[in-house]
């Protein structure tokens, strides 16, 4: 059946190969980047948000509902074999993207808030009582602060926060004196979404396991721009979404040490996740479909492969070089408007500019941008902390992928030089 589902992607995709980050290819392979918004061709930096989708991954969704729709791991027909071989080819396919040690320690999940609340649902169960210590950092977006705090409210735990400095960096020095014998779960992203900054994960992760701390990763913002190897890390839990990687809506992934899965109870009950049912009794399935209950976004999992395969050919490494590029170019041209400040300065930095400008609020500079075809992103960005720190209501946002352009970024520049004149 394997065989059988790469002759069938190999008959239907139509992505071709692209010449070591050949730009214009990459953006002609994005059906969307060739729309206008409001007259204007669309420029579309609302990256951190969702990205794009390339032409492949929509082929394969179309395909799997022309081909081979039918429910996974449970029919012995035709359909229901080749759809159930397709979505394991991307639980395998993500096993080799993070270099984890097994494919079963791959859980197909809703995304990454989906991710994190199994985590905190079953680790917390299992692992955390009355008196124990979560800790999580200042610049966490809210999925990974709400699901620790009902946690923490509902075991009587403490939960802990690492704090920041005025450039968006966490103050490790602080870190060091939170942990404690008490520490359970060290819960902290890899790169903030509202400033950009890349946190010093595999120390973060080094000195929670020196305290007997499991560490869980954000990755939602991380694992597009930078390659991450779960295992040269050590991390215990890592979690992202499919969607804001050039993939579908609706999927994610919660990659988790077999360790710690195998000692954690079922998130959900149903479906896949059971092995035996009595009315006296019920046994759970084997990892990976224990964490699985109930039928999976299914074209959505399978067609992830396809966001994967796209990543993987052009080079993570490839990517990362030219959105460092990018990110460079827009800082310094974004330095020309006055009363631009930027919110996050972090030395280490990946594809966010977060700004604001005196005299105007966030809202009205997107809202003019968008006039000119400009989509960005404004508000606190689901980070009401780290606004309430910078004492702002938020910021104008613009976040970078691989297919933007510093044309682009020269237009958004005299876009909010174009809103400040009209504002202020």
């Amino acid at each position: 059946m394997f065989l059988l589902y790469i002759n069938f992607v190999e008959l239907l995709s139509k992505q071709r190969k692209l010449n070591n980050l050949d730009i214009q290819a990459i953006r002609q392979s994005f059906p969307i980047l060739k729309r206008e918004v409001n007259g204007k061709p669309l420029i579309y930096l609302d990256n951190g948000a969702t990205t794009q989708k390339p032409q492949a991954v929509i082929d394969a969704i179309i395909a799997y509902y022309t081909d081979m729709n039918s429910n996974v791991h449970r029919g012995v027909h035709y359909l229901s074999q080749i759809s159930t071989d397709a979505f394991e080819v991307t639980r395998r396919k993500v096993q080799e993207f993070i270099h984890a040690a097994h494919d079963y320690e791959v859980i197909i999940t809703k995304g990454t808030t989906d991710s994190i609340n199994l985590v905190a649902t079953c680790y917390g169960e299992a692992f955390v009582n009355e008196g124990d210590e979560i800790i999580i950092s200042a610049m966490e977006h809210h999925s990974n602060i709400v699901p620790w705090q009902m946690l923490c409210e509902q075991k009587k735990a403490v939960l802990k926060v690492i704090p920041m400095n005025e450039a968006g960096e966490l103050d490790m020095h602080a870190y060091q004196a939170l942990l404690s014998s008490k520490t359970k779960m060290v819960a902290v992203n890899y790169v903030s979404n509202a400033l950009g900054t890349i946190n010093p994960i595999k120390e973060i992760i080094k000195l929670a396991h020196q305290q007997g701390a499991a560490v869980l990763v954000d990755a939602a913002q991380a694992v597009q721009h930078i390659k991450i190897d779960v295992q040269e890390l050590d991390v215990d839990f890592l979690v992202f979404s499919g969607h804001k990687m050039y993939g579908p809506t609706g999927v994610g992934v919660l990659y988790g040490k077999e360790s710690w899965l195998n000692q954690m109870p079922p998130y959900q009950g149903g479906g896949d996740m059971i092995k035996d049912v009595t009315f006296e009794k019920t046994t759970y399935n084997e990892l990976p479909f224990k964490f699985e209950a109930g039928t999976p976004n299914i074209e959505a999992g399978i067609t992830l492969n396809a966001a994967i395969d796209f990543i993987n050919e052009l080079g993570i490494e490839n990517i990362k070089a030219y959105e460092d590029e990018l990110l460079a170019y827009a800082t310094e041209k974004l330095k020309e408007v006055d009363g631009l400040r930027m919110i996050g300065t972090a030395k280490e930095k990946s594809s966010v500019l977060s700004f604001v400008v005196d005299g105007t609020h966030p809202y009205d500079i997107g809202v003019i941008l968008d006039k000119l075809g400009i989509a960005v992103r404004t508000g606190h960005h689901c980070a009401q902390p780290i606004m309430e720190q910078f004492e702002i209501p938020g910021t104008v946002r613009a976040s970078l992928a691989v297919y933007n352009t510093k044309e682009e970024i020269d237009a958004l520049v005299a876009g909010v030089k174009r809103a400040v004149a009209m504002l202020v």
